[in-house]
This record gives C-alpha cells, sequence and structure tokens, in this order.
C-alpha cells in the first residue's frame, strides 16, 4: 500500500452488529450482514469504516461441516496421531486441509494451511461446529475454514457499496494461537479494500529519524481488535463495526500479503 495512506483518530469506535442469527449451510450470510448494518442505524462513510466478520459464520454458511464419524485416517495420519496423541480421524482433517506440516509433538499439530498462513490444527474447530440438522448421535462435528475468504470479503464489499452506497472495507478473522506467546488472537484471513499491510518505511519518528523496517499488519490489528468485541464462546457477535479510521482504498488487498514466505520462515 501507498505509505501514509492511512490515518487514525484519536478514538477508534467498535461496535458489534446485532441481528445475525445462528447461520446453517446455504444462509444467504451477506444478505443478512448488509441488512444487519442497515437496521444498526450507525452513518456508515466511505473509506472510513471496516466491517470485521468472524470465519466461523461464513465457513457455517458455506456447509464446511464435517462428521467425524465418516472420515477414513490414511497411513500418515495414523503416524502424526502416534506422535501427537489426537485423534486420527481429526489429524486426517488437519493434513488433508495442510500444504504442509511444520511442528508435530504430544498434543500439537502445527502446520501451514492451503490458504497460506501457519497455524495448529489448520484452524479446524470442535467448537458451535455442530449443524442444525444433524442426526441424533452423528459426530463429533468440526468446522473447517472458509473457502476463498479473500473473495468473500470482496464479495461482502461489493454487496454494502451496492446495496447501503457507501464504500467500506471488509477484514474476515479467525482466532490464531503464536508459537512463542500464549493465548489466541484475532488474525485476518481474508482482506477487501482496505490494506491488508501498512508499510511505514520513509516515514519520521518524533525525531525526525526515517523509519527503515516498519510494516504493520494493519488487518490483523483491526481483526484482534474487533475480538475483543466478538468474543470466543457463547456471544454470538460476529460481525463488528470498526469506525475511526481514513484509509485510501486497496482494491488489490490479500490477506495473503500477512503471510511470511515460505523461505523467510525461519519457524518451519
Amino acid at each position: 500500500m501507498t505509505r501514509d495512506a492511512l490515518e487514525l483518530d484519536r478514538r477508534l469506535e467498535l461496535i458489534a452488529v446485532p441481528g445475525i442469527p445462528l447461520i446453517e449451510p446455504g444462509d444467504d450470510l451477506m444478505t443478512m450482514i448488509v441488512e444487519a448494518l442497515r437496521a444498526l442505524g450507525e452513518p456508515l462513510e466511505s473509506d472510513k469504516a471496516v466491517v470485521v466478520v468472524t470465519s466461523k459464520v461464513l465457513s457455517r454458511a458455506q456447509g464446511r461441516f464435517v462428521d467425524v464419524s465418516t472420515v477414513q485416517p490414511s497411513a500418515h495420519a495414523h503416524e502424526l496421531a502416534a506422535i501427537t496423541g489426537k485423534d486420527p480421524r481429526v489429524v486426517e482433517l488437519i493434513v488433508s486441509e495442510a500444504e504442509s506440516v511444520s511442528r508435530a509433538a504430544r498434543g500439537v499439530l502445527v502446520v501451514r494451511h492451503k490458504l497460506g498462513f501457519v497455524s495448529a490444527n489448520a484452524g479446524i474447530d470442535e467448537s458451535n461446529a455442530r449443524p442444525k440438522q444433524a442426526a441424533e448421535g452423528s459426530g463429533p462435528w468440526f468446522l473447517l475454514m472458509p473457502l476463498d475468504p479473500d473473495g468473500a470479503a470482496r464479495e461482502l464489499r461489493a454487496r454494502i457499496r451496492e446495496q447501503l452506497g457507501v464504500s467500506v472495507g471488509v477484514v474476515i478473522t479467525d482466532s490464531h494461537g503464536r508459537p512463542f506467546r500464549i493465548g489466541t488472537v484475532g488474525a485476518a484471513i481474508g482482506v477487501a479494500g482496505v490494506p491488508a499491510v501498512w508499510d511505514q518505511r520513509g516515514r519520521s519518528d518524533l525525531h525526525g529519524r526515517k523509519l527503515e523496517i516498519t510494516m504493520t499488519a494493519f488487518a490483523d490489528q483491526l481483526a484482534a481488535a474487533a475480538d475483543l468485541v466478538a468474543g470466543q464462546a457463547s456471544e454470538g457477535r460476529p460481525v463488528v463495526l470498526v469506525r475511526g479510521l481514513s484509509f485510501v482504498p486497496d482494491e488489490n488487498a490479500s490477506a495473503r500479503a500477512l503471510v511470511r514466505p515460505a523461505e523467510q520462515d525461519l519457524y518451519a
């Protein structure tokens, strides 16, 4: 993104958008979000707001549910299960979503997902992962990461522009752990309209010194901030409106800009 193409107000406002029900496969999630934003009644200004959506509701709308009892683990999955102590069927789900395995140890399976990012268990989640129409006694159920989150972010941005007449940024988020820190934080896995990375190299600090290496993971910052409002348990607040920004739209934005290239990944 162009340097100095982003400004922050002294106060940032995060609003959990009400009116989003528990999403089921086939639901028109995009329309639901647009109508919830309309009903919110809060003013939206072009290039000054970002809509943040959790990956889980997108995965649910896409029908990314898997009944683990139907999974047949491969020999490779059995090998990793012996190392990690995990259910071989769950390991099979993880490796089927991954490009490569980064770390395998007791209780730990870290992989590079097909979407590019590195995370534990390929982002597969068992919480809030049971579909409404699941048969009694089926499962346990898991929810895979959504397909093409960048594309989904672009679609939602286009829908909002078409139906509400404003051009906002959109970020799709997931909760990621970090190898050298305890706990999870919100991270961007899909981005549209708003810069994923804020390149601040060349700007001056308070003493006039030029910044040489400062590149801010701006979409991740938005994801982490929104995560505080959305919650990760039973809150049921999957959409958050962020205001207090001013940015030059990035029509080529992608969450892949946040992914360190494999050849630079010293952890792999």
